[in-house]
Parts: structure tokens; sequence; C-alpha cells
């Protein structure tokens, strides 16, 4: 399996501490409040609810939309759902991407966010994370749609990972998935920090749409699941105190890295720079409690997510301090 963040098993193993703070998966460290759940919601087989895709469809402003069971399930069943084809995936991005394109007899390429222009022009499928995890990098909006002109003309796709647009949807192609071969994956574990129902969303047409749904089978996503997804997509007063949190958040984030001479890049969940000495500043924010994500190959560097509290500034504050003057 490909390395994420998360895992502080993993990390009290290795350094044997109890006390973490989580900074290296880049969710929303004050998540949506689930709230009580139906009581037959542990008892009955999770039917698809029309409530919940339309709440999501009105949320992400997408004309149609599949629930799914995170958009991981939807990144490994895409690749089966062609021929064998040529396939450009953004790089550095998520790995899953690359990764499962790369199983099913596809010709894989990982390709430069400064290249994808060109290998529009040649490739089957273009598969890009917009805004970019980890780097934060943006693909303008028009540039996407012209690029989806393209592979549309000769019967390809353009699949857009939005996974961490929702603090800043302006460059969102959700409400144009009409298009055909335009894929967009919406998550409602980042901004919403739920990353525990594991539910996710698929925007695209409905020849695409039908046959993902017949892949991923009967009772794909929980019913619990897709009770506590439905309240968070329709509370509309949380979403807009949560967006101005999460930009006030991001900023201090960007602003304390500044004041340690770490120029940074990312969304309002995350910052992400090319750290020289990156498995050292990974240990000794270890040594101190601080789990946060390191990356050794192509987007070789450190990310960061937000603290969830004053207490958690604190600490990262003071392992900067001592980061800076060591």
């Amino acid at each position: 399996m490909l390395e994420h963040g998360g895992k502080l098993r993993e990390a009290a193993q290795r350094y044997g501490r109890n006390d973490w703070l989580d900074l290296s998966t880049g969710l929303n460290p004050n998540g949506y409040p689930a709230p009580a759940l139906a009581i037959d919601a542990w008892h009955r087989l999770p039917e698809h609810d029309p409530a919940l895709l339309e709440a999501a469809q009105r949320y992400y402003g997408a004309p149609r939309m599949l629930a799914v069971a995170g958009t991981q399930a939807a990144i490994q069943a895409l690749p089966r759902l062609r021929p064998p084809s040529r396939v450009a995936v953004a790089s550095p991005s998520y790995a899953e991407h690359l990764h499962h394109w790369s199983q099913h007899g596809h010709h894989t390429s990982a390709v430069p966010y400064s290249e994808l222009g060109a290998a529009v022009s040649t490739a089957d499928v273009v598969v890009v994370c917009n805004p970019n995890n980890p780097t934060g990098a943006v693909v303008p909006r028009e540039t996407l749609l012209q690029w989806a002109e393209v592979l549309r003309a000769r019967g390809g796709w353009l699949i857009i990972d939005e996974a961490f647009a929702d603090t800043d949807g302006a460059q969102s192609l959700a409400g144009s998935t009409q298009v055909p071969g335009l894929i967009v994956l919406r998550s409602v574990g980042k901004f919403f920090g739920l990353a525990g129902v594991r539910l996710g969303f698929v925007a695209a047409s409905g020849d695409i749409l039908a046959p993902l749904a017949d892949m991923l089978g009967p009772w794909a996503v929980s019913g619990p699941a897709q009770q506590v997804a439905r309240a968070a997509l329709v509370d509309s007063a949380w979403q807009h105190a949560t967006q101005e949190a999460l930009h006030a958040a991001g900023t201090r984030l960007r602003q304390l890295l500044a004041g340690h001479g770490i120029a940074s890049n990312g969304t309002a969940l995350f910052q992400w720079w090319p750290e020289a000495r990156a498995e050292e500043f990974h240990d000794h924010m270890a040594r101190r409690g601080i789990w946060v994500r390191l990356f050794r190959e192509a987007a070789r560097g450190i990310r960061l997510g937000l603290p969830a509290d004053e207490a958690g500034w604190h600490r990262l504050e003071l392992a900067l301090n001592e980061w800076t003057n060591r």
C-alpha cells in the first residue's frame, strides 16, 4: 500500500509517545459535528438516498452525481471502465491515481503540471488534482475546460480530483460535468473533516456514472455515512462559519511558517514546502509529538495541516522555534 498521512499507531510504535498532535492529513481538525442517527440506520440495508444526492448536487453545483465509499473507491474503479489507454497523471499529486491507472493495462506517464497542456494533445485520459495535493498548485478553470473539449473530441476523459476544492471553489468544474468525458471527484473528508465516514461523490455524465455504479455494486455507501453527510451538506450556516475559520487558520499557518524562514504553498487546509532536510524536520517534529507528512520522492518536502486549538498552535510554534534555533 502507498504511503499516506495519519498512521498514528506507527508513530507511537516508532517514537513511543501517546500525546500526538496529528498535522499529517490536511483534514479540517474541527470537523462537522455528526448528528444523532436514526435508530434503523444500523439495521437496514443502505438504499440509495435521493435526498443525499439532491443535497450533494446543490452543494457542489453538479447536474448529476454518484455517491461512493470515499473518492478512493472511484479512483480504484475508473481505470477498469476503459480499454487500454494512454493516461497522463499530473505529477506530483495524490499517488493513488497513477498507482491504479498503472494496474489495468494502460500506458501511464507522470507529467509535471507545467507540461500537462502538451500531454492533453496525445493522451486519452488526463488526471489532475485541483488544487493539487500536496503542493496546492491550481490549474485555471478556463484551461481545464479547454482540455476537456480536446479530450472529448476523441472520446477521452479529463478526471479532476477536487478533494481540497471546498475552501475555494472558484476553479471547480463540478457544475460543467454534463460535458462528455469530464469527471470530477469530490470528498466530504477534507473540508467537513468527516474522513471516517468514507463518503465521496463523482460528478459526470450518465454514460460514465451508470457503469461505475454497476461496478461498485449495491450498498456501496453505509446508511450512517449517508445520514451524516446529508446533514453536513445542507448545513449552510456551519459551512459559511467554517469557511471563514479555515481561511483565517490557513493564513495564520502560512505566516507562522514564513516567520521561521519557510516559504510555503497550499490551501486553507494545509501548507507544503520543498524542505531540503525533510527527513530531519520530520524527525525533529515527531520527537516533540507532532506528526507531519513527509514526502520523499516526487514532491520531496513537508506538508503541515492545521492545529485544532490554541494548545496545538502553541506546541507547533515551540517546535518551529527549536528547529530554527537548533
